[in-house]
């Protein structure tokens, strides 16, 4: 998965802490984000010095109104950054149990979503682009369904499809009892 997205998958003799009932599959979704606060810092600078040298040299030669143009691009330039990051904090928590698989959505704004579902009536479709691969996921369920995994690109999608379908396998086949420790 890509750097933010986790996903665990726990074995059958570990209990999860907090919860009465073992997890089998977790995963926490988040948008990519390519460019850390560093980065961001080391660009807003770069562009500022360059549209502040660039302004002082169209100032010099008598044009002073492209000084303020100058400085209103790197003004749209730092509130588009902003307004991404910003985006960046949504994330989709999927948590798969033997007795339930629960999907919580968390936007932008801090909105929280959240769907239940019994993993035993639930199914896992896809639509899939012969040219680019997986394009969405869906948990289908007694005629409801949801979109999952948009963050994730088709190569990340695949991985995700694989190990949601495995817990939800393992879930429809139930607890396992295993006196042997």
């Amino acid at each position: 998965m890509s750097t933010g997205n986790e996903i665990e998958r726990q074995e059958s003799g570990q209990e999860s802490e907090g919860h009465a009932e073992r997890q089998i599959f977790s995963a926490l979704l988040t948008p990519h984000r390519s460019l850390n606060r560093t980065g961001f810092l080391a660009v807003m600078l770069f562009l500022s010095v360059v549209s502040f040298v660039t302004g002082i040299v169209f100032l010099m030669q008598g044009a002073w109104p492209v000084l303020g143009f100058f400085g209103l691009d790197v003004l749209v330039v730092w509130w588009a950054f902003k307004v991404n990051f910003r985006t960046g904090r949504a994330r989709e928590e999927i948590t798969v149990t033997t007795s339930e698989l629960r999907v919580r959505r968390i936007s932008h704004h801090g909105q929280v979503a959240e769907w239940t579902f019994n993993p035993l009536w639930v199914r896992l479709d896809m639509e899939v682009d012969e040219d680019f691969g997986i394009e969405h996921l869906y948990l289908i369920s007694r005629g409801h369904h949801i979109q999952i995994a948009r963050f994730l690109g088709p190569d990340e999608k695949a991985s995700f499809y694989k190990g949601l379908i495995e817990a939800l396998n393992a879930a429809k086949r139930g607890p396992t009892y295993n006196p042997v420790t």
